[in-house]
């Protein structure tokens, strides 16, 4: 009788122990589940390129991200995507390459080169190789600061401040009109690490669940 009421024991404990790790899968899944969202989402923008004016840098189509940065941290290379309702009054994002800074003189097109502060630019990702985009406007401008002068890759397809050299900012776009800045090659283990985090908290609930589940099931069964 006693032998039979140790197993009856021993069963009922682990029935509750299993109870208790369901649980305890359930609420960390959860939590991780929220806090690799939360972390993606503050730390980075997901946008669908949607024109050609940066091939063959990013294609017309394609899924990128960009990590969320201040103005201030922009620097002259960097491919961004910013928000400019005088450049498109619907508030879409829009992907352009920073070619100048504030206090920076760009130039085009001396030997058919963009300058800035007279040294030409090697710019190997230039579509075709082209950099002034065949019959492309000449320009001279003077960044004011905190404002960037931008260009699309695709010199001979690309709406970008060459083309707004008359609006009053020679064509530039505030740098707090930046909302993101892309990684490197577009898509980088870099924004992959919070989307982990939040996958490995699913596969934390999702065995919690089923753990949880036997623990019902088996508890059920014993009556």
């Amino acid at each position: 009788m006693r032998d039979a009421d140790g197993r009856g024991a021993g069963q009922r404990a682990r029935r509750w122990t299993a109870g208790r790790a369901a649980l305890v899968l359930l609420v960390v899944g959860l939590g991780t589940v929220v806090a690799g969202a939360v972390w993606f989402r503050a730390g980075y923008v997901v946008a669908t390129q949607s024109a050609d004016s940066m091939s063959p840098t990013y294609r017309q189509g394609e899924r990128i991200a960009a990590e969320r940065i201040d103005g201030d941290e922009v620097r002259a290379g960097d491919v961004v995507l910013f928000a400019d309702p005088r450049w498109f009054p619907n508030g879409e994002l829009a992907m352009k390459r920073v070619v100048g800074t504030g206090g920076d003189r760009v130039t085009c097109c001396a030997g058919g080169r963009v300058s800035v502060d007279g040294e030409p630019l090697s710019e190997p990702y230039v579509k075709d190789g082209d950099p002034v985009g065949g019959k492309g406007p000449s320009f001279d401008v003077t960044v004011p600061e905190g404002r960037l002068f931008l260009l699309g890759d695709h010199r001979a397809n690309s709406y970008d401040s060459r083309f707004r050299l008359s609006d009053g900012r020679s064509g530039t776009v505030a740098a707090d009109a930046v909302r993101g800045r892309l990684l490197d090659g577009g898509s980088t283990a870099e924004p992959l690490l919070p989307l982990a985090t939040a996958l490995l908290g699913a596969v934390l609930t999702l065995v919690g669940g089923v753990l949880g589940a036997v623990a019902l099931i088996r508890r059920r069964a014993a009556g």
